[in-house]
């Protein structure tokens, strides 16, 4: 009964947040911050900083690797275990999501995970920049929400997947 509950509360506020997602100026803002949190984007910024010698950039790019070396492994185990459908092939009246999302299952959020990696390694080493850092993993996770190719739960899922990862990867060099 809780679940049915939780999936329902689940449901119906990615329909309440993805009805917004309307507008092409929503589309294209949401698209290309999406984007940001690809992958090859982080290596970018480990090796810039590493290369500008920020203080503690070394650290903060090994704490990066060890934390998606954490995080990727059981992304994947969890998205093929639990095999939860995607927005538009559970809600297909409602919705059609606006990409094409890059694997079959929704849960966990993949780029909300891998923001909120980065967004808690920034905490640690750069903390002046934390609030900035969040702002950036929340709205990643959001923009994946007004894209369509993810419910509300499986960004909150994504969040705590990559906070967890990195905190465990921090705890394990200290």
């Amino acid at each position: 009964m809780l679940l049915k509950r939780l999936e329902q509360w689940d449901h119906s506020f990615f329909c309440r947040l993805f009805s917004r997602s309307t507008s092409r100026q929503m589309f294209i803002s949401s698209y290309w911050l999406s984007k940001t949190a690809d992958g090859p984007l982080y290596l970018v910024l480990a090796v810039l900083l590493v290369c500008f010698e920020v203080l503690a950039a070394t650290d903060f790019s090994l704490l990066l690797l060890a934390a998606f070396a954490i995080e990727l492994p059981l992304y994947l185990t969890l998205k093929n275990s639990i095999k939860r459908a995607r927005p538009a092939d559970t809600l297909t009246a409602f919705i059609c999501a606006h990409i094409t999302p890059s694997d079959r299952f929704s849960l966990p959020s993949g780029h909300t995970a891998g923001a909120f990696v980065v967004a808690t390694a920034v905490a640690l080493y750069f903390p002046l920049f934390l609030p900035l850092a969040l702002l950036w993993a929340v709205s990643i996770g959001m923009s994946r929400i007004m894209l369509g190719v993810h419910f509300p739960l499986d960004v909150i899922a994504g969040a705590v997947l990559g906070t967890s990862s990195c905190l465990v990867a921090h705890s394990l060099f200290n």
